[in-house]
């Protein structure tokens, strides 16, 4: 099934990058959850124009992989961490049911606000499964399955506990779910 309709619109870019989704998402904080080392080789799906990429590649001396379906998101994203003098990003267009990167490449991977638009959850889950190290720690942060002011249907959207049991059943464990607000949710499980 194509879910490209369900897909952010690039043209709508400063809506992810405004001062008010900053303020509600605080996205340094969120990643500290992360828990990233300066020896981390990380990688963020459905990065966008770098939202939370920056701040991962600030706190790695290692490769961050950005990985957006977009190529406009990419360059967007390049554009914000040249001018911040950022040098660890690699920049990559794919879809997330083919993650172009080596098996247990990552130690910690990040996915906010995408997994609701993949084409095959399950698929895409199995893939952030080979290519996050034994032990490695991925953070996932979605939309409630629930309506609110701002956000994708709720009919595409994939509940927490619907989250935790598809981790559970793909090689993850130490799941921990997490309220960020009344419209998100933050998922942090291990690899097994």
């Amino acid at each position: 099934m194509d879910h490209s309709h369900k897909r952010f619109n690039p043209e709508q870019v400063n809506k992810l990058m405004s001062q008010e989704r900053y303020q509600l998402l605080q996205p340094e904080k969120l990643i500290d959850h992360l828990e990233v080392k300066e020896s981390d080789i990380v990688a963020d799906l459905g990065s966008g124009a770098g939202f939370f990429t920056i701040p991962l590649a600030k706190q790695t001396e290692k490769v961050v992989y950005a990985i957006d379906i977009e190529p406009k998101m990419i360059e967007l994203l390049r554009e914000a961490a040249s001018n911040q003098l950022i040098t660890n990003i690699n920049g990559i267009v794919s879809n997330l049911n083919q993650i172009p990167l080596e098996d247990r490449l990552v130690d910690k991977l990040m996915a906010a606000f995408v997994l609701h638009e993949v084409d095959h959850l399950q698929t895409t889950i199995r893939e952030i499964a080979r290519v996050t190290k034994s032990g490695g720690k991925v953070m996932f942060i979605e939309f409630e399955a629930k309506e609110t002011e701002s956000g994708p249907p709720v009919e595409i959207r994939i509940s927490s506990s619907v989250m935790k049991q598809i981790l559970k059943d793909n090689q993850f464990k130490n799941i921990c779910i997490y309220s960020i607000n009344s419209s998100h949710y933050m998922l942090i499980a291990e690899r097994k």
